[in-house]
């Protein structure tokens, strides 16, 4: 069986090509000359000038060893069965192929190298070796030639995965950040839902009582146009914020501004009746710094919106705010608030996802929710889990 490589080899550099040519033409040459002074007493003659002939041959065929190697393997080696000069170039070749770790092109390229070293030695009349030394000899070069070259190969195989498994991991770091900033735009836009409909429906509803109601004083219209003002201005500051994070380089991290908690109820609660809501606190959880701060943010967010529907659409009427449970079980958050028969409908545009929004938040944290009418009028209940 093959084993295929885990990406084609890199192509090499000059100074990797330069280095290997230059092993292959150092090596043939030491062993021409070597071969010329023991078995031709330093006399050239036409057989050694063939030989380098056919060092310079096998050299120039190096250049297409990776684009045709197991053909350009067999022919180097059976040039070296003959010239001394291509030894060099005969073992380069034999590694490169080997590299592939391929077995139908190494079996035969070994079989080559075998009898192309045995060949070489019966062919010189001064070699004087055993056969049995000449096949050892034979059999530890075609073993070394495809151990180097399978070793190589197996290596830049590593390199290779590991390679492509970092390009992997930043890839899926990437993506994990992009999924980030997705879901981050994502909570943004519900944020901006939950406190612009608020502060927007506050402007409205007192626009609205400006519009419609004539036997104002001055100082009953001074204090609705100050609540007005600052709404807008909260709304404006609100979306300004949003509108920055939004438009924030996705590589510039910028600090989250702090969340309201429970702990922050009071001030919603103040503010609400300030704009002419009657609300009405239940709270049977004693210190609301006791909820953790998920639970205590989610559940602000989800009185905000349940008080932002109530002034929307039932004005005018009181509002029940109830807190109950306890730490290692759940908090039960309910807000209720009557219907009135034949009341005005808001003129208040609403996004309608108000209700889908609170739905979305209970169950994001593990917990679920459930709105009603009943004979006592719209309620909202909420189970958050509240962890020991």
């Amino acid at each position: 069986m093959d084993l295929s490589p885990a990406a084609p080899p890199a192509p090499l550099t000059r100074r990797q090509s330069a280095w290997r040519y230059g092993l292959a033409i150092a090596t043939g040459l030491l062993i021409w000359v070597e071969s010329v002074f023991d078995q031709y007493d330093g006399h050239l003659d036409t057989v050694l000038m063939l030989d380098l002939a056919c060092g310079v041959l096998g050299v120039v065929l190096m250049r297409w060893r990776r684009q045709f190697p197991l053909p350009v393997a067999l022919v180097v080696n059976i040039l070296g069965a003959f010239s001394t000069s291509a030894s060099g170039a005969a073992a380069v070749t034999a590694v490169s192929l080997a590299t592939r770790r391929r077995w139908r092109e190494i079996i035969p390229m070994a079989t080559v190298v075998f009898v192309a070293s045995v060949f070489y030695y019966n062919v010189h009349p001064t070699v004087d070796d055993s056969p049995l030394g000449v096949i050892l000899f034979s059999v530890f070069c075609t073993t070394a030639f495809t151990a180097t070259g399978m070793y190589i190969g197996a290596r830049r195989d590593l390199l290779a995965t590991r390679q492509e498994r970092a390009e992997r991991a930043a890839r899926e770091q990437q993506l994990r950040v992009a999924q980030g900033q997705s879901a981050e735009r994502a909570r943004i836009a519900r944020e901006m839902h939950d406190v612009l409909a608020h502060r927007l429906s506050l402007v409205a509803m007192h626009a609205g009582a400006l519009s419609y109601r004539r036997g104002l004083t001055e100082a009953e219209v001074a204090e609705s146009a100050d609540v007005i003002r600052s709404n807008a201005h909260h709304a404006l500051a609100d979306l300004r914020e949003i509108l920055g994070v939004l438009r924030t380089p996705e590589d510039d991290v910028r600090p989250d501004r702090p969340q309201p908690t429970l702990v922050d109820l009071p001030a919603l609660l103040e503010e609400t009746r300030s704009a002419g809501t009657n609300v009405r606190l239940q709270n049977e959880i004693g210190d609301l710094a006791a909820a953790p701060d998920t639970i205590g943010r989610n559940a602000y967010r989800m009185i905000q919106e349940s008080l932002t529907n109530a002034r929307k659409h039932a004005t005018d009427t009181t509002v029940d705010v109830v807190l109950k449970g306890r730490s290692g079980q759940e908090l039960v958050l309910e807000v209720r608030n009557p219907l009135r028969v034949g009341a005005v409908v808001s003129s208040t545009p609403g996004s309608g996802l108000g209700l889908v929004g609170l739905t979305e938040r209970a169950e994001l944290i593990g917990g679920h929710l459930q709105h009603t009418v009943d004979e006592d009028g719209f309620v909202i209940r909420a189970w958050l889990p509240w962890p020991a």
